[in-house]
């Protein structure tokens, strides 16, 4: 919830990483799966694919939802984002997923020949070099982010709204686990002769695939519906407003994510009695002012001045004090 330009880049740069990594690790993948024989590899190598697809969706919502607000959409294009993102979701559950689970039953089933498995550690080496590089990048980006905003890494990563970061870094770590899946699949096939151990590692690869497309859908849904600030900024922008001069109190607050670095702010606010029309303008000013000071995220304030408890409670539905 920093600074839309530099957050922006450095998202496009952590996708374009992890895109460039697994769109060569997935070739590799896909002939290490042929030579061998290995369902796992094979599911690996979907799972390559689908996040590279993932990625490429990822950067289509990124630049998409970067385009400012025009007459038609007022409010600008930032939950667009989101419904790409979520489409990367769905792309990681059917490419990755549904093809990980289909091959590791059918091994199961019907049993495979398993070939040489020497290209395949080759190839799960460099690719675990790769994907932890691509990792390193992702969660170096979510480490800065989270000391500008002093919380811990962890809970940054699971409130952050920027889906782009988070896939970056959830489809990566599902990555370097089902590398260690896979490996784990062929020498157990190596050891015992058996293609059971393969099967099972693509099942698991499949399985460990389905939750973070769940994982994934279900933030993007959130943000798409319409997701507040978190309990402790909500109440950082109630203090900042009460500390604006002529304020008396905030009688409603209402806070609307619109994209990882746009919030929207609306309150209902009961100005001092004595203040005039001047004043409460300039109140209205100097308010916004600090939250974005203290927020850059926030980007559109709306201050609706109206009566206090005690003044609706003293005055008659014809607006004629008793």
């Amino acid at each position: 919830m920093g600074d839309d330009r530099s957050g922006g880049s450095e998202s496009t740069f952590t996708v374009v990483v992890a895109a460039a990594a697994n769109l060569g690790i997935a070739a590799a993948k896909l002939v290490a799966g042929l030579i061998s024989g290995s369902s796992a590899m094979l599911s690996e190598a979907a799972h390559s694919v689908a996040d590279t697809v993932t990625e490429l969706m990822l950067l289509t919502a990124l630049k998409r939802g970067e385009r400012p607000a025009d007459e038609d959409h007022p409010l600008g294009y930032g939950p667009e984002r989101y419904i790409w993102a979520m489409l990367a979701a769905v792309a990681t559950f059917v490419g990755g997923a549904v093809f990980s689970l289909y091959d590791g039953i059918h091994t199961l089933v019907r049993g495979e020949e398993l070939g040489d498995p020497l290209v395949s550690y080759i190839v799960l080496a460099v690719a675990f070099v790769l994907e932890g590089f691509s990792l390193r990048t992702g969660l170096r980006q979510v480490r800065g982010e989270a000391a500008e905003l002093r919380m811990p890494a962890p809970r940054y990563l699971r409130r952050t709204p920027d889906t782009a970061v988070k896939a970056v870094v959830l489809e990566d770590s599902a990555a370097l686990t089902g590398l260690v899946l896979a490996a784990g699949g062929l020498l157990g096939g190596q050891l015992t002769g058996s293609g059971v151990w393969d099967g099972i590692a693509s099942v698991l690869i499949g399985v460990l695939l389905v939750y973070v497309a769940w994982v994934l859908g279900r933030s993007n849904a959130q943000l798409l519906i319409g997701r507040p600030l978190p309990a402790e900024m909500r109440a950082g922008v109630r203090q900042e407003l009460l500390s604006v001069p002529h304020v008396v109190e905030v009688l409603e607050l209402t806070t609307l994510i619109q994209g990882p670095s746009e919030t929207l702010v609306a309150a209902k606010v009961d100005f001092r009695d004595a203040a005039t029309a001047g004043e409460i303008e300039w109140a209205c000013e100097e308010a916004e002012q600090q939250l974005r000071e203290r927020y850059p995220s926030i980007r559109r304030v709306y201050l609706d001045p109206t009566p206090g408890r005690e003044q609706r409670d003293g005055t008659r539905g014809d607006g004629v004090r008793m």
